[in-house]
């Protein structure tokens, strides 16, 4: 299964960015179990701390106990220290309860203690000496076993650090190592693929631009990605330009043999028929025959005349002799200039003649402009209509502009008007657009014709 070609692309980067944010995750998970022996560690020191003070706090209040006991009078202002010192105890004992596991039997007797030695709850010198006496033997031991628990600590936690340092180290080397040769390897892979089949489109065009228009290879079946999408436009490309090569040639090789066939009756049928001709003007001297003579001197007259118009039909003399303006100027004065067709006007610009058109194209923009004027006469009911030949840029432009009740091409196109057909396949032929609109007139039609005359127009 091909990916897709922008898949291939980020395939590479995206496995890359995937071992790094594991490794980036496994880094997190290692310093969360060092953040978790760190909190513990801090706990320790604040229960060493919390017995320290409790066990001075129980201290003092032996010590005050003892100076109070046998008093028949309590001094006040003792009293009020013995409830601050409990305060402190209390505080104390409650941060070691609540940072340290202890044994049930440990917290309930921390518990008692601090009942017992409550100040609010009465003054009494022996209870207060038997909770002390109980109570610090504890918090020694306590105080000890806390002590013993932070230097474990301690030592674990400098050899973590060096294997935490040491591991992270050796993991990250080598996925970042492994991210880097899957990046590289990844990335030749896809991109040897990728370059293979652009130099296969390279050769393609490259041969397309240098006129080898031999068939293309098979498309895709399927169209997977876009260098697919480019080697089916590649083949249809390829397809449609020797489909236009193919019928520029046979265009050019028909009108070819218009032109030999033209020359052919120019210099043998309408030789012998002028030879005939002479014949029959000889005759005419004799009184025997002169009315017969004189009437077949006219039909072959018209014979020949009608011999000339095929020859310009089939390939005009005056467009090899004159040039493409004037043969057009020809033959609207010849066929056009009638009192029963349309009044027009005919433009050439002199930049015209001077543009280096091929045989073909002449030929071609001359039979277009002829067609079109001719349907200007049939169709368009119109009673002016003008004709241009102008250099627009590097562009030949031919426009016919009439008055008509002008008509939707593609309506005529799907009616399978082959005139109009034709004319697009002459200008496809030669690389010119044929394009029909709406005319400057109030109504009618402008049809146009643009043939770049650095394209197919230039040539001998």
């Amino acid at each position: 299964m091909r990916l897709a070609l922008k898949h291939q692309i980020i395939l590479a980067p995206a496995a890359v960015l995937l071992l790094l944010t594991l490794l980036l995750g496994f880094m997190q998970y290692t310093y969360w179990d060092l953040s978790v022996k760190r909190q513990e560690a801090r706990n320790l020191r604040t229960v060493f701390i919390a017995l320290a003070e409790a066990d001075m706090a129980s201290q003092r209040m032996s010590n005050l106990t003892a100076s109070l006991q046998g008093k028949g009078m309590i001094d006040v202002d003792r009293l009020e220290e013995m409830a601050e010192l409990y305060a402190h105890l209390s505080v104390s004992l409650e941060r070691v309860l609540s940072h340290m596991p202890l044994p049930e039997d440990t917290r309930a007797l921390l518990k008692q203690a601090l009942v017992d030695l409550n100040p609010e709850n009465g003054f009494s010198a022996e209870r207060f000496q038997s909770a002390i006496s109980v109570l610090r033997p504890h918090l020694a031991t306590l105080s000890e076993l806390s002590q013993k628990q932070r230097e474990r600590l301690s030592d674990v936690h400098n050899q973590d650090i060096d294997e935490l340092v040491a591991r992270t180290a050796f993991v990250s080397i080598v996925v970042l190592g492994a991210a880097i040769l899957l990046g590289i390897f990844l990335s030749l892979a896809f991109a040897r693929r990728i370059l293979r089949r652009i130099h296969i489109l390279s050769n393609s065009a490259a041969l397309i631009a240098a006129g080898d228009l031999s068939p293309p290879p098979p498309p895709p079946q399927k169209v997977r990605d876009e260098l697919d999408d480019l080697t089916l436009s590649i083949n249809r490309m390829t397809d449609r330009l020797i489909r236009v090569v193919g019928a520029e040639k046979l265009l050019e090789g028909a009108e070819e043999e218009r032109r030999r066939i033209a020359m052919d009756i120019h210099d043998q049928t309408l030789s012998d028929l002028s030879s005939v001709l002479r014949g029959i003007q000889r005759l005419k001297g004799l009184e025997a025959c002169r009315a017969e003579a004189v009437t077949l001197e006219e039909e072959l007259q018209r014979t020949m005349s009608s011999l000339r118009e095929v020859m310009d039909n089939l390939h005009p003399q005056t467009l090899d002799i004159l040039g493409l303006g004037a043969a057009l100027e020809s033959h609207m004065e010849r066929h056009l200039a009638k009192d029963n067709l349309p009044e027009y006007h005919f433009y050439v610009s002199p930049e015209v003649e001077e543009a280096k058109l091929s045989r073909l194209a002449r030929l071609t923009v001359y039979r277009i402009a002829v067609e079109a004027i001719h349907n200007v006469i049939k169709h368009s009911r119109a009673n002016r209509y003008e004709v241009n030949l102008d250099l627009r840029g590097s562009e030949i432009v031919l426009s016919v502009e009439d008055n008509g009740i002008g008509f939707d091409v593609q309506a005529a196109a799907a009616k399978g008007g082959r005139g109009l057909n034709n004319m697009r396949e002459r200008a496809h032929a030669i690389g010119a657009r044929a394009d029909w609109g709406r005319s400057r007139f109030t109504t009618g039609t402008r049809f146009e014709l643009v043939l770049p005359i650095n394209g197919s127009g230039q040539g001998g």
